[in-house]
């Protein structure tokens, strides 16, 4: 059915289309304090699916939530140099509360390594208590400069997990685990975007950390988003905040310990990896509403057919909800696609009449289908659509990853996607080469894209891109 456009095309504007999806699919609004955003209910049922999500995941990695204090004494993030520096110019520090000035300010958390390294100091003693596995849900506050709704805000929602280990080897094992097998799991096989997995270069690692690895997707106007980091920090926080064991012989020794994290950034990632010029496009392993029964007309018996339909999809666990119509039928169906809701079951007098109804994929295509059919029909049809979405993904990707063999090819080719060149080629002094033209290193990989166990590995390969 054709219907107005709402939105800015990608082609002419793409910030601006970004903007309008977030404003009219009802995602998010800015919030009364500048960078922060307030998530609208629809926006809202899209993270608690990531989380849900990725908690499932999380758990079965052995790690279990917890919840740290939002308020940090500052003394605790100056006891770890390299972290106080690196989030320093992001901090929002508390002075006064109470009705006077505080003895010691505190820090709103930039993330909770400082904090939780102190009771972990606590919690462990011997070789016994490890490895200790944990992980929260929170917001943080790190205040941007430049401020952009799921992207980049003043305040979000995230999870950190934080782990203790007896070992160098048995941190960097999990480290890459929850690197696989919940981050690169849950983007590819859930959020349905292809990335591409490597370590930071020293540059762009987290602050403190020895190693960080990271997911690096691409979005529609050809660049890059990271969408998950996990770090190994050595034990450059057991040693600031003392947290030892006594090992099998008795020798008290430090642990070493991990840190990673994704947070509502992957909604924006969402947002422009699948987005179109009509609004969103929800792959169905995520969509808080998988199908959407609408009704053509506001009449008893349609409805009536409608939340009969939504029945039986329920029942072979589909997540649905019903339009009864009370709006015109071009406004609603204008609304349900931009909202990106996979499948779209149109039920009027005339279908019942015939014995169907119309099944229109938010991807393209219409079919009609007899109502006793589609509780048997409709969860294949989603598989496919999820299984289609990844593949066109990957191959908008492939198509503007570029092998390069210069710093300046590299630059060129990094204005429109991914760009692959030997990292011997870069170095330090190329980073900031490329930094001065708004292109940074994403990754280092192998040759054959697999991630490292260092950045001391020979024969890597840099990728670059401009990102968010």
């Amino acid at each position: 059915m054709a219907h107005q456009r709402v939105l800015t095309a990608q082609n002419d504007d793409f910030p601006q289309w970004y903007q309008d999806v977030v404003a009219k699919a009802e995602l998010a609004d800015n919030g009364p304090v500048r960078g922060t955003m307030v998530i609208r209910p629809y926006g809202y049922a899209i993270w608690e699916r990531i989380q849900s999500e990725i908690d499932q995941r999380i758990k079965v990695a052995g790690a279990r939530n917890a919840y740290f204090p939002l308020f940090i004494p500052q003394s605790y993030l100056a006891r770890e140099a390299q972290h106080v520096e690196g989030f320093s110019p992001e901090l929002a520090v508390v002075t006064y509360a109470g009705g006077e000035e505080l003895r010691e300010p505190v820090v709103v958390r930039p993330t909770s390594e400082t904090v939780i390294g102190e009771f972990m100091a606590k919690w462990i003693q011997s070789y016994r208590d490890l490895p200790l596995l944990l992980n929260q849900w929170a917001n943080v506050v790190r205040w941007e400069l430049r401020p952009r709704l799921f992207l980049r805000s003043s305040e979000f929602l995230w999870q950190e997990g934080h782990t203790a280990h007896a070992s160098a080897h048995d941190a960097a094992a999990y480290a890459r685990r929850i690197h696989l097998e919940v981050y690169r799991d849950f983007l590819v096989n859930v959020l349905g975007v292809p990335v591409l997995e490597g370590i930071k270069s020293p540059r762009e690692r987290f602050a403190g950390a020895i190693n960080s690895l990271t997911c690096e997707g691409m979005m529609r106007d050809g660049k890059a988003l990271q969408m998950s980091t996990s770090h190994e920090l050595g034990d450059n926080f057991a040693r600031a905040f003392d947290i030892r064991f006594q090992d099998e012989s008795g020798e008290s020794v430090w642990c070493h310990t991990t840190s990673w994290g994704a947070s509502t950034r992957l909604v924006g990632g969402l947002i422009m990896a699948h987005g179109d010029d009509d609004g969103l496009v929800l792959p169905p392993r995520l969509a808080p509403v998988q199908v959407v029964v609408v009704a053509v007309r506001d009449e008893a018996p349609v409805v009536e057919a409608c939340e009969r339909i939504a029945s039986s999809l329920r029942e072979v666990g589909l997540r649905v909800e019903v339009d009864r119509g009370r709006a015109s039928l071009g406004r609603r169906i204008t609304e349900w696609e931009l909202k990106g809701v996979p499948v779209r079951v149109e039920v009027g007098p005339r279908d019942l009449a015939d014995g169907v109804v119309t099944v229109a994929r938010r991807d393209g295509g219409r079919d009609t289908v007899a109502p006793d059919q589609l509780a048997a029909q409709l969860p294949a049809v989603l598989e496919t659509i999820q299984s289609e979405l990844l593949e066109r993904a990957t191959e908008r990707r492939d198509a503007t990853t570029v092998e390069t063999s210069s710093l300046d090819e590299a630059v060129e080719a990094a204005q429109s996607g991914f760009a692959r060149l030997p990292w011997s080629l870069v170095g330090e002094d190329g980073e900031r080469r490329l930094n001065e033209q708004a292109v940074s290193v994403r990754c280092l990989q192998r040759p054959d894209a697999t991630t490292p166990e260092s950045a001391d590995e020979t024969d890597l390969v840099c990728v670059v891109a401009r990102a968010y």
